[in-house]
């Protein structure tokens, strides 16, 4: 297998990652979130590294630290936790971009970071994208009707006796692991697109969960190899291509789903 075959193989598993896990994510409106892991988890990676270990478990130990801030401040104040999710993001991200200066030693490309580089994925990003998509897969047959409960009856899900604090906690675990195994491929920047992108056109085309469930992972394979191809047959970032396919595929569905409910 080729350099472009990994890729191409990385770039489908992490559409239909992104697109499973970011049904969910876009239901429980935790798109900014996302987007604040992505850019916070970079002292997590700096560090990481400096201490000879791999960028992923630098970023997945930072992620556990920042939702462990955010679950803490969401009790104490709620009404403060989007302000501070916004400043995690800027701040956590700058303290990466501090760390990096004062090390530069580090072999961590900064641009790599923030756009991925799905054409170097390696076996190993492979594997570990392969795990995370069957282990998710597997927890939302397990848990699929507790969490779609949740989302769509808080009130009732907490009524019937069931703790709300194991739906969030699978899903943030969810949410976790979905941005940890994705961004050696697209980077910090661009991991939000096919998060978000491929889930809300799913949700734009069926009116169920489960229609998501189906459609979203098949619309994130397809922008990703899309994405990939485009960038080879025209010599364009790869990441970009990707983000910029998935939010076309949104595009094109919002008018499909618009021209449908006129007719």
């Amino acid at each position: 297998m080729n350099y472009f075959d990994r890729a191409l193989v990385a770039i489908a598993l992490a559409g239909a990652l992104s697109g499973l896990v970011g049904t969910f994510i876009l239901l429980r409106r935790r798109v900014l979130l996302v987007q604040a892991l992505t850019h916070a988890t970079f002292p997590g990676a700096v560090v990481a590294v400096l201490l000879g270990l791999s960028v992923q478990l630098g970023a997945l130990t930072a992620s556990i630290v920042i939702l462990g801030a955010l679950i803490m401040i969401g009790r104490v104040r709620p009404a403060i936790l989007q302000a501070t999710t916004g400043v995690l993001l800027t701040a956590g991200f700058a303290v990466g971009i501090l760390l990096q200066a004062m090390n530069p030693e580090v072999p961590l490309r900064l641009d790599a970071y923030l756009f991925g580089s799905v054409l170097a994925s390696t076996p190993v990003d492979i594997t570990v994208l392969t795990g995370v998509l069957l282990a998710a897969a597997t927890v939302l047959v397990v848990f699929g009707r507790r969490i779609e409960f949740y989302l769509f009856d808080h009130v009732g899900y907490q009524v019937s006796g069931m703790k709300p604090w194991f739906a969030e906690l699978i899903l943030l675990s969810l949410t976790v692991a979905t941005v940890v195994a994705t961004m050696p491929a697209l980077g910090a920047l661009l991991t939000i697109s096919l998060i978000a992108a491929p889930a809300a056109a799913a949700k734009e085309l069926t009116t169920t969960l489960r229609g998501m469930v189906v459609v979203a992972p098949i619309l994130g394979v397809t922008a990703g190899i899309l994405g990939l191809l485009l960038s080879r047959w025209w010599g364009l970032a790869a990441g970009a291509s990707v983000a910029v396919v998935a939010c076309v595929v949104y595009i094109v569905a919002a008018i499909t789903a618009r021209v449908r409910r006129k007719a």
